[in-house]
């Protein structure tokens, strides 16, 4: 394979292992409790939606 193939090849999986290292770093992330308040009630509210169209 010619130098340009294998150059490729790592510059792929550098941005594979960069965006997989990026994903863990940012996993530790905390969400306030305001927002997870307002994300629950979002849950509710969707969840109820779904069980009154699936009741229809």
């Amino acid at each position: 394979m010619p130098l340009i193939g294998w150059l490729f090849i790592l510059l792929a999986f550098g941005l594979v292992l960069g965006s997989l290292f990026m994903l863990r770093d940012s996993s530790n992330m905390k969400i306030s409790e305001q927002k997870m308040k307002k994300i629950l009630e979002r849950k509710a509210e969707l969840e109820a939606e779904e069980k009154h169209k699936k009741d229809d």
